[in-house]
């Protein structure tokens, strides 16, 4: 999937969240961000995912990460799951699609048994120092905070 490997420099970006706030990832040097990429706003597995890091997010906090969720959806599309399922954290705006190829995770995969083009569903755990510490790949949308925590081993 992804060119990246743990130790690289994590691709730098600027963007808008879901209320047009820029944000950089240099905004958090000094930080623990679990940068976490999914298809789309408002579908069963990402809800259930968003959900999962909402449910948890005091626990995530306390352990000193910091969250960013992705997608290619606009910043409407994401103000209004940002409602609808009251997460806490920021969700950025990717409808250039510069994130997703900057981390190597766009491109074709099998849904419901077809070819189609999409976002892999990744989690890019980036140290204080800017660089990759973990990929996770394999990402279990209902147990997601808790795969961050021990993949980091806090």
């Amino acid at each position: 999937m992804t060119h990246l490997k743990p130790k690289d420099k994590a691709p730098a970006f600027t963007t808008v969240d879901q209320d047009g706030n820029k944000v950089s990832l240099k905004d958090f040097k000094g930080k623990k961000v679990a940068l976490y990429f999914y298809p789309h706003d408002d579908s069963e597995t990402c809800n259930k995912q968003a959900c999962n890091i909402r449910d948890n997010y005091t626990l995530l906090k306390q352990k000193g990460i910091e969250i960013l969720g992705v997608s290619i959806d606009d910043q409407k599309s994401h103000k209004r799951f940002e409602k609808k399922f009251s997460l806490p954290f920021r969700i950025l705006v990717d409808t250039d699609k510069k994130m997703v190829n900057d981390y190597g995770i766009w491109g074709e995969k099998l849904f419901m048994g077809r070819i189609i083009v999409s976002t892999y569903r990744t989690t890019f755990l980036i140290n204080e120092k800017g660089k990759i510490d973990h990929i996770v790949e394999k990402v279990v949308s209902g147990k997601h905070a808790q795969q961050i925590i021990e993949t980091w081993g806090l």
